[in-house]
């Protein structure tokens, strides 16, 4: 990957992931609250609290929506490239998405974990504005099936193996509005209280962490029985 770009998220860095820890610590109490009994499939219990957003998510730039774009149930996935965690949520989330047809996902970049994760990220977000959404999930999905840590350089690998324009990608990787897009992105999980990654919205109420297949699955059930999740 062209130095420029890792020098460029430099930059960005200590602003983005200072104000993202200064977050974690003022909201530190938020990952431990449960507004409403969950447990996830491990039997602990899962933090939620209710969030307000000010718009549709899915309108904002980099982010994009896989599954039925006109789903009834509406999913949004904040992830991390390199959080483990998001990578088991991933093939989860994967299946779900291929068995119902009422699921509308969310994906939003949300680069948390170090200079790693926003180097790959200034890809990712690059993939988002450049390619299709089918293209951008096949690229969210090849991240999560490596091992080990994701920068910007295997980001753009995996890109270029999907027919994506390496040199194209790269240029509007290293651009000031991709920098701009992921400190929005960021902003807004920090303004919604997610102080950890795995993070989901929906229908009003944010879950904190991966729950697990199954406690997800019935979080959209419920979702989509009685517009809450949990009856």
């Amino acid at each position: 990957m062209r130095k420029s770009i890792v020098l460029a998220a430099g930059i960005a860095v200590a602003a983005l992931l200072a104000g993202h820890a200064a977050a974690q610590d003022r909201d530190r109490s938020m990952a431990s609250v449960a507004e409403i009994p969950l447990t996830g499939d491990d039997g602990q219990e899962v933090p939620n609290h209710t969030v307000k957003l000010l718009g549709p998510i899915d309108k904002l730039p980099g982010v994009v929506t896989v599954g039925n774009p006109n789903g009834k149930t509406t999913l949004v996935e904040f992830y991390d490239l390199n959080c483990p965690y998001c990578r088991i949520a991933s093939a989860d989330i994967a299946d779900m998405v291929d068995l119902d047809r009422e699921l509308k996902l969310v994906l939003v970049p949300f680069p948390v974990l170090g200079i790693p994760s926003i180097t790959a990220s200034r890809v990712e977000l690059a993939v988002a504005k450049l390619g299709t959404p089918q293209q951008f999930y096949e690229f969210h999905r090849k991240v999560y099936a490596q091992r080990g840590v994701t920068d910007g350089a295997r980001a753009l690998q995996i890109a270029r193996g999907l027919g994506l324009d390496a040199k194209a990608l790269t240029k509007l990787a290293d651009s000031d509005g991709i920098t701009e897009t992921m400190i929005a992105h960021v902003r807004l999980g920090n303004s919604l209280g997610l102080a950890a990654t795995p993070a989901f919205i929906i229908d009003g109420m944010a879950i904190l962490g991966y729950p697990g297949r199954y406690r997800l699955q019935a979080i959209v059930d419920a979702s989509d029985a009685c517009g809450k999740v949990v009856c």
